[in-house]
């Protein structure tokens, strides 16, 4: 098996754990190897290997390995599904990049990745502030969730930090797909400097890189005039405020052994189910099943 065979399997064994049938576009962006990998030694490898024709099933432009030949099937089922609700995802973050002190908003989790379990599965976000109002545009954030829960829309702003605080502390091949196939809705230049603080990226998944501009409209006025209110001590002291008050209710919460939360003055990411470490243990077993390691 040669370097491009085995960065193939790989790749395949990581997307099996979400019961995720590929296109070769996204085999490609997504390839788990040392170095960058053209789309024509893809193809060629892909197509000729002897040893990938016995392991790998390809179907209706979709690829997975052999045993989950089904996987196709449901992958046309989550495309219909994603259509479905990518314009309410659209909807929705064009109101959190109203919100005020809000710089960039981001389309996270399986919805980016076209993989949403059903058509009424979370809409995650990723958050991007000013500095020293993390806590206060999350807070604003929350009311416009439980505006969308009335219609029965599962908005989940699940990690909100501030633009001087972008490069992320855990850097492993989960976070690396979130960061990739995470799809800006607004503010185009930080999701450009996210990418530039953390090129550690791309060890990962060299064949990745950021997707294309994002539409930005200029901040409305009520949005501005909220903005120079609560830009000094009213504004500061509700931050503080509710930084005191989440902190204490989220503290046990972030010490749990599964958790991968970040509670601080910069940052909230609110995962105190760590998903990110039972996949990567899953992955690793994959491998050793493989040969892989």
């Amino acid at each position: 098996m040669n370097d491009i065979e085995a960065a193939i399997l790989r790749t395949l064994l990581y997307a099996d754990i979400f019961q995720f049938a590929i296109t070769f576009d996204e085999l490609h962006t997504y390839l788990i190897h040392t170095g960058p990998v053209s789309l024509a030694q893809l193809r060629a490898t892909l197509h000729q290997s002897a040893v990938l024709q016995a392991r790998v099933c390809i179907s209706d432009g979709y690829i997975t390995l052999l045993e989950n030949g089904h996987y196709i099937a449901q992958r046309q089922q989550r495309e219909a599904c994603t259509r479905q609700m990518l314009p309410v995802a659209l909807y929705y973050g064009r109101w959190l990049a109203r919100i005020p002190f809000v710089r960039m908003v981001a389309l996270t989790g399986a919805l980016a990745v076209r993989n949403p379990a059903h058509a009424h599965d979370d809409f995650d976000y990723m958050l991007v502030t000013q500095p020293g109002r993390v806590w206060l545009t999350r807070a604003c954030a929350i009311v416009l969730v439980r505006l969308a829960r009335l219609r029965g829309i599962r908005l989940c702003p699940n990690y909100v930090l501030a633009e001087d605080h972008l490069q992320q502390q855990r850097q492993d091949l989960y976070i690396a797909h979130e960061m990739s196939q995470m799809i800006p809705l607004h503010g185009y230049r930080l999701y450009l400097a996210l990418w530039q603080m953390n090129d550690w990226v791309q060890a990962y998944l060299p064949n990745a890189r950021p997707a294309p501009p994002c539409d930005d409209a200029a901040p409305p006025r009520l949005q501005r005039g909220l903005e120079a209110l609560l830009a000094g001590r009213p504004g500061a002291w509700l931050e503080a405020w509710e930084y005191r008050r989440k902190q204490a209710r989220f503290r046990q919460q972030a010490q749990r052994p599964d958790a991968d939360a970040r509670i601080d003055g910069s940052s909230v990411k609110g995962h105190f189910q760590d998903h990110g470490l039972p996949i990567m243990q899953q992955y690793a077993a994959r491998l050793r099943q493989h040969g892989l390691e």
